[in-house]
């Protein structure tokens, strides 16, 4: 992990911000959640809904107003300013798809780093009741409760979690995922934010996802690594833009990634 860190105050300032802003973008999800809104599919055959947008187009305008000349990527507005020094990382709705079909399992993602450097996150999931908040050096938080990923030591022992089975075997990029998901005492395919956040507090030893994009990985990455765990790509490279995502408690990390890159 990089050395770079920001300060106290700064932290505190982002941390209040995030939190400001994803409790008006709860009241935004949750005002079209169950409810006739439009969608529209883009070119990569996912979804949008216009409540998407809106927080998005809501989360940037007051970032800018409270951060001059901080960059953003984001999923809907794509990116601006990448070579600044504060970048926010912005999903608006995490599963969209759970979102239009009446899940309850969403969330907004808010992420910010500092000269490349993942410093904080917030991810607010208002249908679940549920917040999880990390920084550096502060730990990460479920509501009130600082959350710790599990002790479990082996694969045998593990609950294993995953986004797509399907995605994730035809993507090549994990050839020994079966093999490793039947090593495992039991899996489920808790996808989206939500995986790498019953990781984070214990509930699971790992969350195994492909093509995402750095939006969806940047708070996770935050919240994994601050309740203790490891997030790398399946060929261990510490990253957000890469192809993949192996999220663990650490203990069984270097045995998960060999299992995924070794062929039955």
């Amino acid at each position: 992990m990089s050395e770079i860190t920001a300060t106290p105050a700064e932290l505190a300032r982002w941390r209040d911000s995030a939190i400001a802003i994803c409790d008006e973008a709860d009241k935004m999800a949750l005002a079209g959640f169950r409810r006739d809104i439009v969608i529209d599919t883009k070119p990569d055959r996912t979804f949008v809904t216009e409540v998407d947008r809106s927080i998005e187009h809501m989360v940037r305008a007051r970032l800018r107003r409270a951060f001059p000349g901080c960059g953003f990527v984001g999923e809907e507005e794509g990116t601006e300013g990448a070579d600044a020094s504060m970048l926010w990382y912005v999903d608006p709705i995490d599963a969209t798809a759970n979102f239009i079909r009446g899940i309850p399992v969403f969330a907004t993602l808010l992420a910010v780093a500092l000269d490349g450097e993942m410093q904080l996150a917030v991810v607010s999931a208002p249908a679940l009741h549920e917040r999880w908040v990390a920084w550096r050096g502060g730990g990460a938080w479920r509501g009130s409760e600082r959350i710790s990923v599990s002790k479990v030591a082996t694969i045998g022992e593990s609950q294993l979690l995953y986004g797509s089975r399907r995605a994730d075997v035809r993507s090549g990029l994990m050839p020994g995922f079966d093999a490793a998901m039947d090593a495992a005492w039991r899996t489920r395919g808790f996808g989206d934010f939500w995986g790498y956040m019953l990781v984070a507090e214990g509930a699971a030893e790992a969350m195994v996802e492909t093509g995402a994009h750095p939006w969806d990985w940047a708070a996770p990455l935050v919240v994994v690594e601050e309740a203790g765990g490891r997030f790398t790509t399946a060929t261990g490279e510490r990253a957000i833009d890469g192809p993949s995502a192996v999220a663990t408690n650490g203990l069984i990390h270097d045995d998960l990634l060999r299992r995924l890159q070794t062929k039955r």
